[in-house]
């Protein structure tokens, strides 16, 4: 393979933002599918602390990831049909959208319910007031979308495995 093209990769930084987003993701899903349920007068502790706190570190990375993508080029776009390309340009939006709404509306739902959301130990302020209705809503909502993420992420999986098994492209090696 020494006589084969470069791959244009994503940069390291984009390539540690995107895989530490991946395992906070898998972490995330972890404590929320084994945390006990919430409930009126449930209370911040163990594995619900865990959970805000991840969700605060997510949206933090998600910023910079947001603005290193903006102000970093990205690799030269990828082969495909135009159908294709915008079914990844739509998931990849969705994705970073979700990555950013899912974890505001949590944060809500613990300011609904009086909670303190804080990041490496800095107490955030509250997005909705103690006992506010729409943060209530926004904390259904946040459930809904969580199943809703994991399709998104189940189709970017499954679109990288195809490109590289089936397709045998350089696709899934831009970010590895």
């Amino acid at each position: 393979m020494s006589g084969a093209p470069a791959v244009p990769k994503y940069d390291p930084f984009a390539r540690l933002l995107h895989w530490l987003v991946v395992l906070l993701l898998i972490a995330q899903y972890i404590v929320a599918w084994t945390m006990p349920g919430i409930h009126r007068g449930t209370k911040p502790v163990g594995l619900i602390v865990v959970h805000l706190d991840l969700g605060a570190f997510i949206i933090a990375i998600m910023i910079v990831r947001v603005v290193w993508r903006i102000v970093r080029k990205e690799p030269d776009v990828v082969e495909g049909t135009p159908f294709t390309r915008g079914v990844a340009y739509l998931t990849h939006g969705l994705l970073y959208l979700l990555l950013i709404v899912q974890p505001l509306m949590g944060w809500a739902n613990a300011s609904s319910r009086g909670w303190q959301v804080t990041l490496f130990g800095v107490n955030l302020p509250s997005l909705v007031p103690t006992g506010s209705a729409l943060g209530h809503t926004l904390g259904d909502a946040h459930r809904l979308l969580a199943w809703v993420m994991l399709v998104l992420i189940g189709i970017h999986v499954a679109a990288a495995l195809y490109h590289h098994f089936l397709l045998r492209d350089r696709v899934l090696r831009r970010m590895a």
